[in-house]
């Protein structure tokens, strides 16, 4: 018995349909934009430098508006805090003020009473919480007139201008007026006529006098 080796078929030939495929040709290349020559490696380092210049400048703009938003927070919080309370002293200023009324028109034979100066007491802790909130009170006597600070509610014979009385006092908090001061205001003085024109006036006077009376003689002798 012999041995019958196999016959060894013929490998299958490729389909001619069948892509083949193609060696490896590296990474892609961008392809030039028609009509434009494509940019040199100086050209695209400019480019780039201006485009950071662009953002950086972009940057900074961004973070200069940031840093002053957060100063004006930080101002109005501020405000808010030395300002919250206000409300609360424009609501004590009555008070205060009846009792400044109060302790001007007591009688001289009072001076001495204790209740007396119980209300004196409790007036002075008043005024010194009121400091203490930072409330002070607005200068008149001596002071030209400031619409900021004072209102006018009466004129009177003075220096023009000046505050010559006071008639309800005015209160600020810190550097804000809360109530302005309630004052008198000078409005100048009419120039004093000289000693010379009051004589003349007279002398003037009693010439026409005489001479009312020489005709009143004249009138009753008539003629002889």
């Amino acid at each position: 018995m012999t041995d019958n080796p196999r016959k060894q078929e013929p490998p299958p030939e490729p389909d001619a349909g069948a892509a083949r495929p193609e060696p490896d040709a590296g990474p892609a290349r961008p392809e030039p934009v028609e009509g434009r020559a494509p940019e040199s490696p100086e050209e695209q380092l400019a480019r780039a430098r201006e485009d950071a210049q662009k953002y950086l400048g972009n940057w900074q703009r961004a973070e200069a508006d940031f840093q002053n938003y957060k100063k004006r927070v930080e101002q109005e919080r501020d405000e808010n805090r030395r300002f919250a309370s206000a409300a609360l002293v424009m609501n004590t200023l009555p008070i205060l003020d009846d009792l400044e009324r109060a302790l001007m028109s007591v009688d001289a034979h009072l001076a001495g009473l204790t209740w007396l100066d119980g209300v004196r007491l409790i007036y002075r802790k008043l005024q010194l919480i009121l400091e203490n909130a930072g409330v002070s009170a607005i200068e008149v006597e001596g002071q030209q007139f400031d619409p900021r600070y004072h209102e006018a509610v009466m004129h009177a014979d003075g220096p023009e201008g000046k505050v010559l009385a006071e008639v309800q006092r005015g209160y600020k908090l810190h550097d804000r007026v809360l109530r302005p001061a309630m004052v008198v205001v000078g409005k100048g003085k009419e120039e004093p006529k000289t000693e010379e024109e009051g004589s003349g006036k007279k002398e003037e006077g009693r010439g026409t006098e005489d001479e009312e009376g020489e005709g009143k003689e004249e009138g009753k002798q008539g003629p002889t």
